[in-house]
């Protein structure tokens, strides 16, 4: 498998929608554009299979997707899907703008104040109203990140490394 062929997870199916075989999705990164450009997505199941759908529609609702996959029509072909992660190709997905980056590109990267103190590895990132938050771990301490331009100074995806100006008070916790 080449990178381009590397699997990426894109959302979670956290449901059914009417009767007609539609799947309510929680996006991870509430962009339609990459479901809706794609003619195909994988689902994972619990155990780790991958299975290849074809891709009928996908609209916004509520927060999320409505996503149709080609050959369901009723909603007793879908309910096994809930709980499943859908996964797209890396090439399936658009390039980033700068200073724009996919979370697994973050995740795993070793975070340091601007003074050179390492704080840790970034762990997890999720989705405020206003911004993402990076959680990062460090030993037995964890700090909340802010990913806005006021905070993260330089991010090195080459070279496995950010860069934070804490405000004040942001590590005192």
């Amino acid at each position: 498998m080449t990178d381009q062929d590397e699997l990426i997870p894109v959302g979670k199916i956290i449901g059914t929608h009417g009767i007609k075989g539609a799947l309510k999705v929680h996006s991870y990164s509430g962009n339609i554009d990459s479901l809706q450009s794609a003619k195909t997505a994988f689902l994972k199941k619990k155990d780790g299979t991958l299975c290849e759908y074809v891709i009928k529609s996908v609209s916004a609702h509520a927060g999320g997707f409505i996503l149709y996959l080609d050959g369901f029509s009723d909603i007793n072909q879908v309910l096994s899907f809930t709980g499943l992660e859908i996964c797209l190709k890396l090439s399936q997905l658009p390039a980033t703008d700068q200073d724009e980056y996919y979370w697994r590109d973050l995740i795993g990267l070793v975070v340091f104040t601007d003074q050179g103190i390492e704080l840790g590895t970034l762990v997890d990132i999720f989705e405020t109203g206003s911004s993402d938050i990076y959680v990062v771990r460090g030993g037995s301490k964890e700090y909340l990140i802010p990913a806005i331009a006021d905070v993260i100074a330089e991010i090195d995806i080459q070279g496995k490394k950010m860069i934070i100006t804490p405000l004040e008070g942001l590590l005192d916790l």
